[in-house]
C-alpha cells in the first residue's frame, strides 16, 4: 500500500461516512454499540488530519506541519487510549465494568504524559517525511523512567488489551484485527509505525460498520401487541 495524502484523504472520505451511518444504526437497532461504531469516524478524522500534514509538507510554512501533527497526534495517545476501553465498557456487564474505568483512567494518564510536554517543549514532536509514509519521532517524559519499549507496552496495553479481553464478540474480533494490524506494522514497518498502525487500524474499523449492519439486520422486528 503506498502511503500518502490521497490514501490518507480516501480513507477519510471512506471512513467518516461510513462511521456517521454505524452510529445512527446502532442508535437505532443496539444504542449499546454506539461508542465502539463511532471509531470508523474518529478513525476517519485521523486520516485526515495526516493527509493535512502530507498537504502541509509540500508549503511553505513549516509551521503547518506541527499544527497538523499535534490534531494527528492528539488521536494517537488520547483518542485511542482513552475512547477504546469506554467504548467497550459500555458492552460489558456492570460486574466487569470497574475494569474498563481502570483502562480509561491508565490510558487518560498515559497519553496526557505524552502528549501535553509536545507543547511546552519545543522540539519533542519531529514529523519526517519519508518515501511512502510519514515518521512522527518524539522525545517522551518517561523515557527517563523506563525503556519506549516498554512505554509502547504499557499503550498497547490501554488500547488493545480491553478488546481482547471483552465479554462481546464483536469487540473481540475488532481486538484480533488491530492485533494483525499490529504484527504486521512490527514486522514490515517499524520506521514509521505510528503512521502505518493508525491507517491498519482505520481499514480494520471498517469491520464496526459491517458488525452493526449485520447485527441489525439480524435483529427480529419489535411486535407490539394490540391495545
Amino acid at each position: 500500500m503506498c502511503f500518502s495524502a490521497e490514501a490518507s484523504f480516501t480513507a477519510a472520505a471512506l471512513l467518516i461516512p461510513l462511521g456517521g451511518l454505524a452510529v445512527v444504526r446502532a442508535a437505532k437497532v443496539a444504542p449499546k454499540y454506539a461508542p465502539i461504531c463511532a471509531l470508523p469516524l474518529l478513525f476517519g478524522l485521523q486520516q485526515a488530519m495526516e493527509g493535512m500534514v502530507w498537504v502541509a509538507g509540500g508549503g511553505p510554512d513549516a509551521a503547518w506541519v506541527e499544527r497538523f501533527s499535534l490534531a494527528y497526534m492528539f488521536f494517537s495517545w488520547i483518542a485511542w487510549p482513552v475512547w477504546v476501553p469506554v467504548s467497550v465498557y459500555f458492552l460489558e456487564p456492570p460486574r466487569r465494568r470497574p475494569l474498563y474505568i481502570a483502562f480509561a483512567v491508565g490510558g487518560a494518564m498515559l497519553g496526557g504524559v505524552q502528549y501535553i510536554p509536545y507543547f511546552t517543549h519545543e522540539g519533542w514532536l519531529t514529523t519526517t517525511f519519508l518515501a511512502n509514509a510519514i515518521s512522527y519521532g518524539d522525545t517522551q517524559l518517561l523515557d527517563a523512567l523506563m525503556t519506549r519499549e516498554a512505554t509502547y507496552l504499557l499503550y498497547l496495553v490501554f488500547i488493545i488489551m480491553p478488546l481482547i479481553v471483552s465479554s462481546d464478540r464483536a469487540a473481540r474480533v475488532f481486538g484480533a484485527l488491530v492485533t494483525l494490524v499490529l504484527a504486521i506494522t512490527y514486522f514490515f514497518f517499524s520506521y514509521a509505525y505510528i503512521s502505518v498502525f493508525c491507517m491498519g487500524g482505520a481499514i480494520m474499523s471498517s469491520y464496526l460498520v459491517w458488525m452493526i449492519f449485520r447485527k441489525g439486520a439480524d435483529t427480529p422486528p419489535r411486535v407490539v401487541a394490540p391495545a
